[in-house]
């Protein structure tokens, strides 16, 4: 006998959201003061002076508890503005850098890549997801979304670093 699946999860309505706003859904519940520090360094202005406002939308709902990374990549797949997501997971709960978990909602074609420029995000395997401390989240959203970097070039830079954890410059 087979267990019927839950529900699937549904993203609440965010009134208000534009394509610069970054998307945190938080899927671990058991330490509201990390989750505290978590939404104030996201709350923080960024940018070489702190010249930009945060802009952020975080979803709080315990309906979200344990959620997957495919399921909110599920839940996310309808917002054609939307190119990256960061889960506040158990691991960013837990950590000392409490490193959110970024996910590509959108999946580049390197086909139309220039080899002599792009070569090594042409050889370099794009796992479609990286961790990436709560000061960067901006930096990410904000470049991902405008086309100024690829989600493939936060990875690598996340990947060179010894605990594959993004921070800003």
């Amino acid at each position: 006998m087979t267990m019927p699946e839950g529900p699937e999860r549904v993203l609440p309505e965010i009134v208000g959201r534009d394509m610069f706003d970054a998307l945190v859904i938080r899927t671990d519940f058991g330490d509201d003061e990390s989750w505290n520090a978590v939404v104030g360094e996201l709350r923080r202005p960024w940018g070489p002076d702190d010249e930009f406002p945060a802009r952020v939308q975080v979803v709080d709902v315990p309906a979200w508890s344990g959620a997957t990374a495919d399921e909110v990549l599920a839940a996310v797949d309808e917002d054609e503005y939307l190119s990256v997501v960061f889960l506040a997971d158990r691991h960013t709960m837990e950590s000392p850098t409490r490193a959110l978990l970024a996910l590509t909602t959108v999946w580049e074609d390197e086909g139309d890549l220039d080899p002599v420029y792009y070569q090594e995000l042409i050889e370099a395997p794009e796992p479609g997801y990286f961790r990436a401390a709560p000061a960067a989240v901006h930096v990410v959203h904000a470049n991902v979304t405008l086309g100024n970097m690829g989600f493939a070039e936060f990875a690598m830079a996340a990947s060179a670093r010894p605990d594959q954890v993004l921070r800003p410059v």
